[in-house]
């Protein structure tokens, strides 16, 4: 019987680790000590730890690529920030401390405002070390310190309160829609009845030689645990803020690293643990813990000495890879004890090898791909953290092959000697007298195969497991299970929300968590002034027709419901009603262009008019949004404005751009969905090509393919249920997800095409007995490996533990009840290229000579 096969490259690599296994048996000091040496000189990098940090939370965690980057190039290019300050100007966040006060029923208040006053007194005495007031760094405005609008208003005396009708949200010229919250007012008047909260900034000079920084941490060490029994709540934030809660965020899971590793460790032992005392693998199974170890010193350190950015992302790699870096181990010890027990350590090193080799070569090149193809993200986050891990998966693939391979070669010498595991002194063999017992009698194995005896687990996939699972009306149910689980995660990618809530990035006690309740609650009903800007250096502004033109482009974006209706704010406007009151013609460009910079010097719009040699070049206006309450309205906010522009630009031949610093953030939602999809076709598609080169059959090559879209599938709808957003932090784990999710589907997969059995049930049964128990230890040792994630006082890594522990999940649902079942569904992916001899095979030399039995391609 004639059938294909595509084992031009499985055989070349089995051959090749055969030879090297043999010579890892040979000489297994050389490759334990050299990997120890080389990580030694590699782990040196950590030296540069510190210098490598990054925390800017905008170059991290926002797209490299996002259009406000080059939107905020060309305002800043033509609308430079001038020596007057003006907040709604501002082409970046600017440089700020503010205060969030709230009062419950109503902060309009005598005592409310005295107490605000004295505040505000307390903040402007602030005084650095070095000497550095508020005074002598704020941002002027007329000559004077910016200040703040509800102040003024009162003139600073908390009495007149009492006095004033307040109008909202604006007041006479004052705008108070951001400063002013929780407020209740009577519709036809805009008349403020009351008002729950205020807010106070204190913007500061950029570019000057006083020390900023230092006022600004001033500022929060003495108003962060503000209490004012007549306030009620005081909240605060800085232009830092941001960054240093994120350095603290990453600190936060250095104290559970320890717990990691102590885990790991008793998981591996637990899992290889043998009442026999000789054949106990509890030693190994330790240094193969200290081999994940290692890898992670040696190439977190090469990646420092080589200047790569350490984003506070990377912080969960050594927790993920503390977890994965044991599955390989577990299908090599799985191997090993598959070999004959008395042969030469060297030759049962080589039958390991082969054995192992394309199983953990799947897995680690899929896993690493996975990982690098991520680098293809325009978030340096999920770059930085792709590239630290892909290269620890490199190495824990190459010290699994050395390091672990000597320890395992060492063990095999001390298990030829029938030594104790413990105490390294001989002990009995085994009779029918005197059972292996795990002090003083050991050495077992299988007298029919010469291997090690059976794991309990083992015999109970082989006995019970796969049988149950391979019966008809089990193949039923599972397949029902599917597709409940299908139906599931489609219904929660419906409910996927997107974008991170920069509150996030800070830790659970953070005090900016507060303020950026307190502003969501009481500050989101008036959204920013966004931008418009006028780029055509052309446009004829004294042409009636033109003019009619971009009026029509402002009156779009009135009429969404996320513009603030009437509010606009057009310096062409004012300029228009100036020169009909002072009765000028400006209906020709000599005459416009004459009267127009005296005009908004006059009006207060200099700086709203880029004039370059008698032309404008660039002009702007400001469209004030309201009702932006959750990251899905910051979205469609982004989305709207942009496709405003773009349709006037089209329909009335305006070229417009918008833009507001909020818009760099906002960019996210523009990218994350596009690029996640990217990476997950492009790794999809990577992943089938290997399955397809190293799995000797076309057609289960692409049962692993399909695990890795339905394990997909399942983490983000799953996610979306577990009220994770898809964001720059979730879209680092839907990465990993490709590649974990080939993992345990290509070993049984392989196991399945490699299993020399006659029917498709008796393969999927073998297939589970020699690989179910090392998938279980693998998905156990890496949940253990990020489980104390969950305990972690940080959204971000909150989110890593709840990702991984879906992917961990599903992809072992898939390995070890759901591939299986569907692998049976088609004969024909055996391995044979001719009809297997019906006679049994009686041991492990007898399969050795058939594996290599017509295997020329």
């Amino acid at each position: 019987m004639f059938t294909y096969k595509t084992n031009c490259i499985e055989k070349p690599i089995a051959t090749a680790f055969q030879k090297l296994g043999r010579c890892i048996g040979k000489y297994p000091w050389l490759f334990l000590i050299l990997p120890v040496l080389i990580s030694c000189v590699l782990g040196g990098g950590f030296y540069f730890l510190h210098q490598r940090e990054v925390h800017d939370i905008e170059d991290q965690f926002t797209p490299t690529n996002g259009p406000a980057k080059e939107e905020r190039a060309f305002v800043r290019q033509h609308f430079p920030h001038r020596e007057e300050f003006s907040r709604m100007r501002l082409y970046t966040e600017g440089v700020y401390a503010s205060l969030i006060i709230a009062v419950k029923p109503n902060i309009l208040t005598v005592k409310a405002f005295q107490e605000i006053i004295k505040l505000d007194e307390r903040v402007k005495s602030l005084n650095t070390s070095t000497n550095d007031t508020y005074a002598n760094m704020c941002a002027k405005e007329k000559s004077k310190c910016a200040s703040n609008e509800v102040l003024d208003i009162v003139n600073y005396n908390a009495s007149n309160i009492e006095h004033l009708t307040l109008n909202y949200p604006y007041h006479e010229r004052l705008y108070l829609g951001n400063v002013i919250g929780g407020v209740k007012y009577r519709p036809e008047t805009k008349e403020i009845q009351t008002a729950n909260a205020i807010r106070l900034f204190y913007f500061l000079q950029e570019d000057i030689e006083t020390d900023t920084d230092a006022w600004l941490t001033l500022f929060v060490d003495t108003f962060s645990s503000e209490t004012n029994a007549e306030l009620g709540s005081i909240s605060v934030f800085t232009t830092l803020s941001r960054e240093e809660e994120l350095k603290k965020n990453s600190k936060s899971v250095t104290k559970l690293f320890s717990i990691t590793y102590f885990l790991g460790i008793n998981v591996s032992i637990l899992s290889c643990l043998r009442l026999d005392c000789v054949r106990n693998k509890v030693t190994v199974a330790t240094l193969g813990v200290i081999s994940a170890g290692l890898a992670v010193l040696s190439s977190f350190g090469l990646l420092l000495y080589c200047g790569m950015p350490f984003a506070m992302t990377v912080a969960t790699g050594p927790f993920l890879i503390l977890g994965i870096g044991v599955d390989d181990m577990f299908i090599m010890i799985k191997c090993w004890q598959m070999t004959r027990v008395h042969d030469k350590v060297e030759d049962r090193m080589a039958e390991t090898y082969r054995e192992a080799a394309v199983s953990i070569t799947i897995t680690t090149l899929t896993n690493a791909l996975a990982f690098y193809i991520g680098l293809l993200t325009p978030f340096r986050s999920v770059q930085s953290f792709c590239m630290y891990t892909g290269t620890a998966v490199l190495f824990c693939y190459i010290y699994n092959i050395t390091f672990f391979g000597a320890c395992l070669a060492l063990n095999g010498k001390r298990e030829a000697s029938n030594r104790h595991w413990l105490t390294f002194r001989k002990v009995e063999t085994p009779n029918e007298d005197k059972k292996s017992n795990a002090c003083s009698v050991g050495g077992a194995y299988d007298p029919e195969t010469g291997a090690e005896e059976d794991t309990p687990i083992s015999v109970f996939f082989k006995k019970y497991y796969g049988p149950f699972l391979t019966k008809r009306w089990t193949k039923v149910i599972v397949i029902l299970l599917y597709f409940v689980f299908v139906g599931v995660s489609i219904y929660g990618c419906s409910q996927m929300k997107e974008g991170i809530d920069l509150k996030n990035l800070a830790t659970d006690d953070s005090y900016i968590r507060e303020y950026y309740d307190n502003e969501d609650h009481y500050f989101r009903e008036y959204g920013p002034f966004v931008m418009v800007v006028m780029k055509d250096a052309t446009f004829q502004y004294w042409n009636e027709a033109a003019r009619d033109n971009l009026m029509a482009c402002v009156r779009e974006f009135e009429n969404s419901d996320m513009v603030a209706k009437n509010m606009t704010i057009s310096w062409l406007d004012y300029f228009m009603m100036y020169a009909k009151t002072v009765n000028l013609t400006i209906s020709q460009k000599d005459k416009f262009m004459k009267f127009l910079p005296s005009a908004l010097k006059l009006i207060g719009f200099s700086e709203d008019v880029d004039i370059q040699n008698d032309m404008i070049e660039a002009s702007r206006m400001f469209v004030p949004t309201v009702n932006i309450r959750t990251s899905v309205d910051e979205k469609n906010l982004l989305n709207f404005f942009r496709e405003t522009a773009s349709k006037c630009n089209s329909k009335n031949g305006v070229d417009l751009m918008v833009y507001h610093p909020a818009f760099i953030y906002f960019d996210q939602f523009a990218v994350i969905v596009s690029n996640t999809v990217q990476n997950i076709l492009v790794a999809t598609v990577a992943m089938l090509v290997i399955s397809l080169m190293l799995i000797p059959n076309p057609l289960c090559s692409l049962w692993v393919t399909f695990a890795i879209a339905s394990v997909i599938v399942g983490v983000a709808g799953f996610m979306a249920l577990w009220n994770v957003n898809l964001d720059s932090v979730s879209m680092i784990n839907l990465v990993i997800c490709i590649g974990f999710s080939v993992d345990f589907s290509a070993h049984i997969s392989y196991a399945f095409v490699s299993s020399k059995q006659k029917n498709a049930d008796d393969k999927a049964i073998d297939a589970l007995h020699n690989l179910g128990y090392p998938i279980i230890q693998g998905a156990l040792s890496t949940i253990a490996g990020v489980i104390v994630l969950s305990a972690a006082n940080s959204y971000i890594f909150r989110t890593f533990f709840k990702i991984m522990f879906m992917v961990i999940s599903f992809g072992a649902l898939h390995g070890i009840v759901f591939i299986p079942v569907f692998l049976t569904f088609f004969g024909i992916c055996g391995k044979s290229v001719e009809t297997i001899n019906s006679e049994p095979i009686r041991d492990n030399s007898e399969l050795a000579k058939m594996k290599n039995k017509g295997e020329n391609c």
